[in-house]
């Protein structure tokens, strides 16, 4: 797990080193955001940061929307406000949730103790199911620290007098009541199951029989190709056992290591224009393709 250490994510950290979860300081909150997303391109497991509030996740956000762009599975956990002085003024407590909403698959803000658990696996699920990408979850301070801490925070809490202050004081230890509730009953850790996206059968079976009737295929590998549940060497020897001239791109760079005598390094504009089937492996139209322009009109 990366990090850059603070105050309202400490807790997670002790809690990491406990387990024996390896815990990586980096000097920068976006520098830790940028380690977790190679090991989740690189590993084919999720990737894990964890930065403080306010100013620790608005530092993150170009790491976030980069790793929402290569659609690689990062778990972002970050300190929050408590959740009863959020709006109010208190530390760093910005509306993290609309902030992230927009680059992550998932969104959410744990409000118990016994909520942690849960909504870690589905977090984890979801940045790993389908089209893969960051997700974040927020943790207020009052579902991190110890019961003592968090009680005496709320008993210096100013309720008044009379009426008023017995309404306040009966909401406070409710609210305590019930943010402890449950929290150390046992709860099932294991992942839950992920949504991987297999090929179609019959949009594979065009693909080759167009690839048959063509004299000049050409393939186009970019990063997607890299992701699970492919094996790079599966992937290296299906691509070698084609034999089709190609070009590797992103995260592709390097599959066929040094001297493949089918990787072409050189003027790949004259290859899309005289190829008469091009496959588009994990690549799409776009400025690297000049948008569609440079492809052989007439080529499948």
């Amino acid at each position: 797990m990366f990090t850059l250490v603070g105050g309202h994510i400490s807790p997670i950290l002790v809690a990491a080193e406990r387990l024996g979860i390896r815990v990586i300081d980096t000097r920068h909150e976006v520098s830790a955001v940028f380690a977790a997303d190679p090991v989740a391109r690189l590993s084919g497991k999720i990737g894990v940061a964890a930065v403080t509030a306010g100013p620790g996740l608005t530092n993150i956000v170009t790491a976030i929307k980069n790793a929402q762009m290569a659609e690689s599975p990062v778990l972002l956990m970050g300190g929050a406000a408590a959740n009863l002085w959020k709006g109010r003024g208190a530390l760093q407590d910005i509306e993290q949730l609309k902030l992230f909403a927009p680059i992550c698959k998932f969104t959410a803000t744990v409000t118990s103790l016994r909520d942690i658990v849960p909504t870690l696996r589905k977090a984890i699920q979801i940045a790993q199911s389908g089209t893969s990408g960051p997700v974040f979850v927020e943790f207020p301070i009052d579902t991190l620290y110890p019961y003592e801490d968090v009680s005496k925070e709320f008993a210096n809490a100013p309720v008044g007098k009379g009426l008023q202050g017995k309404i306040a004081s009966w909401y406070l230890n409710n609210y305590l009541a019930n943010l402890f509730a449950g929290a150390f009953e046992q709860r099932d850790i294991s992942p839950l199951p992920v949504d991987i996206p297999m090929p179609v059968f019959s949009v594979v079976e065009k693909a080759v029989d167009m690839v048959k009737k063509s004299k000049k295929p050409l393939l186009i590998i970019g990063s997607q190709c890299m992701l699970p549940p492919t094996s790079v060497r599966r992937l290296k020897a299906a691509v070698e056992s084609m034999g089709i001239p190609c070009y590797l791109g992103g995260m592709a760079r390097g599959l066929l290591g040094r001297d493949s005598s089918i990787q072409m390094r050189h003027s790949r504009r004259d290859a899309l224009r005289e190829a008469d089937c091009i496959i588009l492996a994990g690549a799409v139209c776009d400025f690297r393709l000049s948008y569609g322009r440079g492809l052989n009109r007439r080529a499948n």
